[in-house]
């Protein structure tokens, strides 16, 4: 039960709820996607989510909002999509963190570790590379 109450258990039940959605279901690491964390590793796409989540997430008004994640070319991509971390409406639906406001520290971190908790996941049972 310790598990459950750890951060990581709230993620994973928050992943395992949020995954039992029809749309976010159909997300998986498959092919390119898949083979960017097998040749960077998980730092470098970690790195890669961070940037990311900075340009085209966290500003309190994104770009194109609702619109601004394509669906592959890269993992965080399919990641933020499978999490429901893929634009503001989600953010707050999913993750209750309300959209006009640029994300904070915690809240990008929060997003980073979410994106990275799945990948993780989708390698299960063994680990991606470091």
């Amino acid at each position: 039960m310790a598990e459950v109450d750890s951060p990581r258990g709230d993620l994973d039940a928050r992943l395992d709820r949020i995954g039992r959605h029809h749309f976010r279901a159909r997300f998986h690491l498959r092919g390119r996607d898949r083979a960017v964390v097998d040749l960077r590793g998980l730092t470098t796409v970690r790195q890669h989510a961070e940037d990311l989540i900075g340009k085209r997430l966290a500003p309190a008004e994104p770009r194109n909002d609702g619109r601004q994640t394509p669906y592959r070319g890269h993992p965080v991509f399919v990641a933020q999509h499978a999490t429901a971390t893929c634009c503001r409406t989600c953010l707050s639906r999913w993750h209750d963190i309300p959209a006009g406001h640029e994300l904070d520290e915690a809240e990008r971190t929060y997003v980073v570790d979410v994106i990275c908790r799945w990948i993780e996941r989708e390698y299960a049972p063994r680990r991606p590379p470091d």
